[in-house]
């Protein structure tokens, strides 16, 4: 299914306004009380925000799009068994470590798929209050700034962002990656590494991701020429978890053979 430009204008407009509401409702709510829970370990948090911007995501989705399935984090969306028709994936909060510790380096994301094709993505950064939004048909921008497509940098040129976990036991030769490029960081969220590689800030990302951490992410390094995949070069499988690595061209064919060294 092909949606007319306006149509994909309608959509984006309409997804912009609520993040613009929940954006409120995400400041007004780091200045009060958190709930604050524990999911998998110490390290997996959750909190009433995260839940809270889920269900008023994901109530906006289904009464503009009725048929549509949703893939969201805290367990109010769909299960989802494959990707036909409109799939909608919500990270109501990405990166809750960051969020709760920090206030900084956390992200709202969310995305819309049509039959497994990438549409629209939007990713919000909260505290600087810089939607980063589009899709194929219509470009990527920064709130109103139209993004270009990043320096297509080797990975010696350039910052490559890991996951720390994983870069600290030296899991899919993440140690040899960081040595090979010009400087390492670890952020400890996918959202904000992602902007970091579409920005040009950084010429790669790795990290284990689900698919809401990926599929915002995805749609806008897609349509600015960016490489993404698994860390094997496989397509991303958007309902499970993925090993996902977005990059330059050039840092993504590095890291590759790195990886498989």
């Amino acid at each position: 299914m092909t949606l007319s430009q306006f149509e994909i204008q309608d959509i984006n407009q309409t997804v912009l306004l609520w993040l613009d509401e929940v954006r409120k409702r995400t400041l007004i709510a780091m200045q009060q009380h958190l709930d604050i829970s524990i999911k998998h370990d110490a390290r997996d948090l959750v909190t009433n925000v995260d839940r809270d911007n889920e269900q008023f995501l994901n109530a906006k989705i289904r009464s503009y799009d009725s048929e549509a399935s949703i893939v969201s984090e805290e367990g109010f969306g769909d299960h989802q068994k494959n990707m036909q028709g409109n799939v909608w994936f919500v990270d109501p909060i990405d990166g809750t470590m960051n969020f709760v510790k920090e206030q900084a380096d956390f992200a709202v994301m969310i995305a819309l798929y049509i039959d497994n094709e990438p549409v629209l993505g939007w990713v919000l950064d909260v505290v600087n209050n810089v939607v980063y939004h589009g899709g194929p048909q219509v470009g990527v921008f920064a709130n109103q700034l139209r993004l270009e497509q990043p320096n297509n940098d080797a990975l010696s040129d350039g910052i490559v962002l890991l996951s720390g976990a994983r870069l600290l036991y030296g899991m899919f030769g993440y140690d040899k990656i960081a040595k090979a490029a010009l400087g390492y960081r670890v952020i400890g969220a996918a959202g904000p590494s992602f902007l970091r590689v579409i920005s040009g800030r950084a010429v790669g990302y790795s990290s284990k991701m689900m698919p809401w951490d990926f599929a915002a992410g995805q749609v806008l390094a897609k349509t600015l020429g960016l490489s993404i995949s698994d860390i094997d070069g496989r397509p991303l499988d958007m309902l499970s978890s993925n090993i996902v690595l977005v990059a330059t061209n050039r840092a993504h064919r590095d890291i590759l053979m790195l990886h498989q060294s």
